[in-house]
């Protein structure tokens, strides 16, 4: 992606453009905003000749988005009216407090106090107040519920204190705090309009009152009409101070020698910070939206509390100002007729605007009360010029538009910082970008900011993998979001229409024509083949994820199956068959003739099972097991470690067995089972026997039908099953009985004539290998004629007379004293033991 660059960052646009040459003969000296409704705002311009301007700003006006600046245009003019202006003076207007919560304007001109209403309709109230003031600042407060005294008592204190104590309070002329003159009640409320003015080396707290609104005021005391001050406090203060702000109990004055904190409850001072010999004039500006200081050093802004301690961290800034505002998340700063705002939390340059050329003199910015407003009015001595903030929501299209992603999420996570825009907004633009770098081929990043967004939907991605219509296309919510990118269109379309604009930005980079396109890609084309890869890689990682989550059976059944389709395009087997025999929402219609195609037939029969599609599951796996044993397909052989260090090799057809004697383990269709059993214990007869003998199934088989399907030459699967009766299952039918002695007689007749035959007496185990062909272990562990003789003696429910027939002319003699003495002819017995 191309590199951001900070100056295509729009956070204000020009609005309206006042030339004071046409109501002033003189320039100007201090400027004030006040909003009275969400889209009107006052401008008042205090000039060097004592005048007050007012002015009335439309902020719904503001610029088209793609509208040259031109702030001389009649529409420019249109967003701006002059309503009135008023004189206090010759003097230069060196300060303006506008007090929306009254209806006032306080105004300092020299050295002098004057009140004026916020419309200017009436006539000045000059306070009779003790001149020579140089500066002023409204005291401000971090919390609606707390009450301060300035005796240091608070508000709770003082209520729950003795009447004489209140009497005290109330009458404190003369006493003295810390050697500090009080000469009225000491405490105010949020919303009391106190004020700390700064007389010589004098601080003096007061309040402004208005008719009777303070207890303890006769008539004699208050102007009713146009109110008055009243002296609070007065602390020892020292010389020229320029700039003083009042947060909580503190007090932070500026003189050219550094900056003082003045305690308003026990009138102790302290130096924060000392400036060097050759620097800037001091500024402080008090931060509203933090209620915090910002300090100014030089080209160096330092954020303090009330305490004067510094939090944050400093801002760095490319030039030192003139002036300093606040429009919440940024400070604004002018000097030399240009305009830079800053990012309070991270210190960058977020937009930089030119007002007036250089040596336009000195220049002043102006906010809003509160520093939450969106109009911001700067000026040169000659000119005021409004600036409307862009709403976030422009903002942030304004940076997708200029494919500056990670700028637009930075001012997202600031705007939900501040408190200016939900999570689900966050969410959605973080969907939006991902949008936009899908269509730019960035698929990796895109699908990071798909996985960031809360509010996204799976069901979104559903057309870039297929096409419309389908079954699943009646879920894609119809979200153009801003409009800013395609409509969603398969991924080959999407790759394709990205490399012919690629080959476009080629041709016009070397016709010198400047594009949109990531330089990478036009330095480096990728290949289709690559990036249609990536593509997929990348949409799989997203219905990974998606699967993990909460969603409606049809958008599961939708992120499964399409899932299973992007696994079969990059041919991942392993992942196929994972999905396939794990619990999946797959659509087996939609995805059989794809997988039977392209011979994936191990995933469909993995599916076909999960599904409960048991007869075309066990179907599949007799022909790979046919198929592999005839060599018409390659073996997939699969190799694992023994804990022995040996190696065990499990064949493909074996593969097969053991996926299918899984299935019929837990079927109870008797038919089905039957059906299959034969040429799974052509595999693995151990396989066949735990089929027959398995507890999983609800209901077991018939004995019966199971010992008539069993292949007469799978002795040791017969006899398996018929212990499985007698031992587990505590069957007690004779017949069973008689049925699995018999087969023990005469296999352990087959194994003493083999025996016989080779002289060697090792080889009793010889009909084990019979099974072996796999390196399988046979199903027995103990010697035939052993299981035999056990069988013989502990069972009382065989025929003993049908067995004696069959081993009569054998070797088997102590199985006959056995079955003698079964019958009760221990004469016999005796005879055959005395041989």
């Amino acid at each position: 992606m191309a590199n951001f660059d900070p100056s295509a960052r729009t956070v204000l646009e020009p609005l309206s453009n006042i030339d004071l040459s046409s109501y002033s003969g003189t320039s100007l000296r201090s400027l004030a905003i006040s909003s009275i409704s969400d889209s009107q705002s006052l401008i008042y311009v205090g000039t060097f000749s004592g005048s007050v301007l007012l002015f009335s700003a439309t902020t719904t006006a503001a610029a088209p988005k793609d509208a040259p600046p031109a702030l001389d245009s009649e529409a420019s003019r249109k967003n701006v009216s002059f309503l009135r202006s008023i004189s206090l003076g010759d003097s230069p207007l060196e300060t303006m407090l506008v007090l929306p919560e009254i209806g006032k304007v306080l105004v300092l001109c020299d050295g002098s106090l004057f009140l004026v209403d916020t419309l200017l309709s009436h006539s000045v109230k000059k306070l009779s107040f003790a001149k020579g003031v140089c500066a002023i600042a409204k005291s401000i407060r971090s919390s609606e519920l707390e009450s301060t005294s300035l005796l240091g008592i608070s508000v709770n204190t003082l209520e729950s204190s003795s009447a004489s104590q209140r009497i005290l309070q109330k009458f404190g002329g003369g006493i003295r705090a810390n050697g500090v003159k009080t000469k009225e009640p000491l405490q105010w409320s949020e919303g009391n309009n106190v004020f700390a003015v700064v007389i010589g080396k004098r601080l003096v707290l007061v309040e402004l009152v208005f008719g009777s609104n303070r207890l303890g005021k006769t008539d004699r005391d208050v102007d009713s009409s146009s109110g008055s001050f009243v002296i609070l406090k007065e602390i020892h203060c020292i010389d020229g101070v320029k700039t003083i702000a009042w947060l909580n109990d503190s007090i932070i004055v500026g003189t050219i020698n550094g900056y003082s904190l003045f305690s308003c409850v026990t009138g102790q001072s302290g130096v924060i910070f000392s400036l060097p010999d050759i620097s800037s004039r001091p500024q402080l500006k008090l931060l509203m939206k933090e209620k915090k200081v910002l300090m100014l050093v030089d080209n160096v802004g330092i954020v303090v509390n009330e305490h004067g301690q510094p939090v944050g961290g400093s801002l760095v800034f490319r030039i030192s100002p003139h002036s300093v505002g606040e429009l919440s998340p940024y400070v604004v700063l002018v000097r030399n007729g240009k305009m830079e705002l800053y990012n309070k939390r991270s210190g960058s340059c977020i937009q930089t605007l030119t007002f007036g050329g250089e040596g336009v003199g000195p220049c002043i910015v102006a906010n809003e009360e509160g520093g939450i407003g969106k109009l911001v009015a700067v000026a040169s001595p000659t000119k005021v010029i409004c600036y409307c903030k862009v709403s976030s929501e422009e903002q942030i299209k304004d940076l997708l538009r200029k494919k500056n992603f990670k700028e637009a999420i930075s001012l997202v996570e600031e705007l939900e910082y501040e408190g200016e825009m939900s999570n689900e907004m966050l969410s959605f633009v973080h969907a939006q970008v991902g949008f936009l770098l899908l269509f730019d081929l960035h698929f990796e990043e895109a699908v990071n900011h798909f996985l960031q967004s809360e509010t996204m939907q799976p069901s979104e991605v559903f057309p870039f993998i297929m096409r419309d219509p389908n079954r699943w296309s009646l879920l894609v919510p119809r979200n153009r979001y801003w409009g800013l990118h395609p409509p969603p269109a398969p991924l080959e379309d999407v790759v394709d229409d990205g490399l012919l604009a690629i080959q476009r930005a080629i041709f016009l980079r070397k016709a010198g024509v400047d594009t949109a396109v990531d330089d990478d890609f036009v330095l480096n084309p990728p290949t289709r083949s690559n990036l249609l890869e990536s593509a997929i890689k990348n949409i799989i990682r997203y219905l990974e994820v998606s699967r993990e989550k909460e969603l409606t059976l049809s958008v599961q059944e939708g992120v499964d199956t399409l899932l299973m389709y992007l696994y079969r395009a990059l041919n991942r087997v392993d992942d196929m068959e994972r999905l396939a025999s794990s619990e999946n929402s797959c659509i087996v219609e939609e995805l059989e003739t794809l997988l039977d195609d392209s011979g994936h037939l191990r995933t469909l029969a993995f599916l076909y099972a999960s599904k409960g599609m048991s007869s075309k599951a066990l179907a599949i796996w007799r022909i790979l097991a046919r198929n592999y044993s005839s060599g018409l397909w390659e073996d997939p052989v699969v190799e694992t470690d023994l804990q022995d260090g040996s190696k065990n090799i499990i064949s493909g057809r074996e593969i097969a067995a053991i996926e299918a004697s899984k299935i019929l383990e837990e079927s109870s269709d008797q038919d089905l089972v039957l059906q299959h059993l034969g040429w799974i214990a052509d595999i693995n007869p151990i396989l066949a026997v735990e089929i027959l003998t398995s507890d999983k199934r609800v209901n077991q088989l018939l004995p019966d039908a199971v010992i008539a399907a069993i292949d007469p030459r799978k002795v040791e699967i017969l006899q398996s099953y018929l212990q499985w009766l007698i031992e587990d299952q505590d069957s007690i039918d004779t017949q069973f009985h008689t049925l699995y002695a018999l087969s023990l007689a005469k296999s352990a007749i087959e194994t003493f004539e083999v025996q016989s035959v080779s002289k060697s007496p090792d080889d009793e185990r010889l009909e084990e290998a019979k099974f072996s062909d796999f390196s399988q272990k046979s199903i027995f562990q103990s010697p035939v004629r052993e299981r035999l003789q056990i069988f013989l003696l502990s069972s009382d429910l065989y025929d003993p007379e049908e067995v004696l027939d069959l081993i009569e002319g054998s070797e088997l003699w102590l199985e006959k004293a056995i079955l003698y003495r079964k019958l009760g002819q221990e004469t016999l017995v005796l005879q055959i033991l005395a041989l």
